[in-house]
């Protein structure tokens, strides 16, 4: 999570070929200046948020630390309590949590959970309201509600908590008391 100035990114490789390609597509499928191999996109960071990304890189290892440790924090407190899930990981992997995304079982208890942080004046999001065969984009696919249950499902519960990497452990505690009441 490196956030700067705008939208970006950056992709490994150790697949030359693949790379190739990568560059294209971020750069109008162009195979060299005005010669386009294929469709694609205006996906290149400028100059300055490339200066400005280059200093952050150097702080990213410390805050996806504090980012796990938010989310361990929540981990210990949340896991196990009736009705809520917490992020599912995988052993295999570390996660660097640009969200931490909790379920909240029951379709109508998401939004009373929501809405008494929010009294609270605790920020949360859904960041997926809809599941994507329900997004207007994808209407001409012909998909309708009830084809894809558990994606349906999933987006009614889905509730991300705040997670930064400046939480502090004082802001972190009064999250879980409060969602903690909400629950009871």
């Amino acid at each position: 999570n490196l956030g700067c100035l705008g939208d970006g990114g950056a992709l490994f490789t150790h697949d030359a070929a693949r790379a190739q390609l990568l560059q294209q597509l971020a750069n109008h499928g162009q195979s060299q200046k005005y010669h386009h191999q294929r469709i694609g996109l205006n996906s290149r960071l400028d100059t300055l948020q490339a200066a400005l990304l280059r200093v952050k890189l150097r702080h990213l290892p410390a805050a996806q630390a504090a980012r796990q440790a938010v989310a361990a924090r929540y981990d210990a407190a949340l896991n196990g309590l009736f009705g809520l899930c917490i992020p599912a990981r995988d052993p295999r992997s570390s996660h660097v949590f640009h969200q931490y995304t909790l379920r909240i079982e029951g379709d109508s208890r998401r939004e009373a959970v929501r809405q008494y942080l929010k009294q609270h004046d605790i920020p949360t999001a859904v960041y997926y309201p809809l599941p994507v065969h329900q997004q207007p984009a994808y209407a001409y696919l012909g998909y309708r509600p009830g084809q894809f249950p558990v994606a349906e499902r999933l987006c009614r519960q889905v509730l991300s908590l705040p997670m930064h990497p400046g939480l502090t452990v004082a802001q972190q505690d009064y999250v879980v008391s409060i969602l903690l009441a909400s629950i009871r």
